[in-house]
């Protein structure tokens, strides 16, 4: 399943923090859709449609906020060293985006840096679908109207699909949300918002005493999907825009003021695929791989 990709954990115990890396070391046409409004993210702009570089070497997805930004020295490093990236007449110049939550609030207040960004791409391998509270879901919390005091476990989440003519997509998400996480198949609350041991619904209390928010916390869901098809840059993005509406279904509220939601596309170029049928599926596959952050 998706071989073409490698994808990489790390997390640190004294940080209580991690990283997760995707590589594509043959480089994969890459896409980004941003739709939180506190976003902390690296070479956005560069994938772009209308912009020249269209293949990318790496995906990072970090904790630390804006400090976990570091992790991508390691990563880059990691790449120039195999010599991969970006043709230039000095060096091949490693393409590495990317995306960081905020979890400085979880147990010890650290953040991921160079150091980690490179041990995830030692770690990296096929088909390393591993969910729960790792790489960048290890500081990941959900549930925050009233920051850490009402905040429930978050983590990393992967699902994958395969459809009958070749065509294999993953989704890969670090749940660090505001909102709380429900099952889009039934409608029940999976986790967040916690008061005394009782579930509250965070939108009834935002409706109920605005004042009672003293401390919103910060947030942020960040997460990527991969494909093996073959989708030119505009499609990637076009998929990654997509597929936020697998948040949507599973995250509510989300996209608020207090999140920096993010998700990247990476398209390996394998096989043809129909772009119609695989966008139509990401949001699908996003909302399961939501719910598998939160499975025991």
């Amino acid at each position: 399943m998706l071989d073409f990709f490698k994808i990489g954990n790390v997390e640190s115990k004294t940080k209580s923090t991690g990283v997760t890396v995707i590589l594509a070391e043959g480089g994969a046409t890459g896409g980004v859709s941003v739709r939180g409004s506190a976003p902390a993210t690296r070479e956005t702009d560069l994938l772009k449609s209308e912009n020249a570089v269209d293949k990318v070497n790496a995906i990072f997805l970090s904790g630390g906020s804006a400090f976990g930004l570091d992790s991508a020295s390691g990563i880059v490093q990691y790449l120039a060293e195999k010599g991969i990236g970006y043709s230039t007449s000095a060096m091949p110049v490693p393409i590495v985006c990317g995306a960081c939550l905020y979890d400085l609030e979880y147990i010890n207040a650290g953040f991921p840096d160079k150091e980690l960004g490179y041990k995830a791409c030692l770690n990296a391998k096929e088909n390393n679908f591993e969910c729960g509270n790792v790489g960048a879901g290890c500081g990941a919390t959900v549930g925050k109207v009233l920051g850490a005091m009402s905040a429930s476990k978050g983590g990393l989440g992967i699902a994958t699909f395969a459809f009958d003519d070749g065509v294999e997509m993953c989704a890969i998400v670090a749940v660090n949300a505001f909102g709380d996480i429900y099952d889009f198949r039934n409608g029940k609350k999976v986790s967040g918002a916690v008061i005394n041991g009782q579930s509250i619904d965070i939108i009834d209390l935002l409706n109920y005493d605005r004042k009672m928010l003293q401390s919103l916390g910060q947030n942020t869901t960040i997460g990527c999907v991969l494909t093996n098809a073959k989708l030119t840059k505009s499609e990637a993005n076009k998929l990654a825009d997509i597929a936020h509406d697998g948040y949507a279904m599973t995250i509510k509220p989300c996209h608020t003021m207090v999140d920096g939601d993010a998700i990247f596309a990476l398209a390996s170029g394998e096989v043809e695929g129909d772009f119609m049928k695989i966008s139509c599926y990401a949001p699908t596959l996003m909302a399961r791989a939501i719910l598998n952050a939160f499975e025991k």
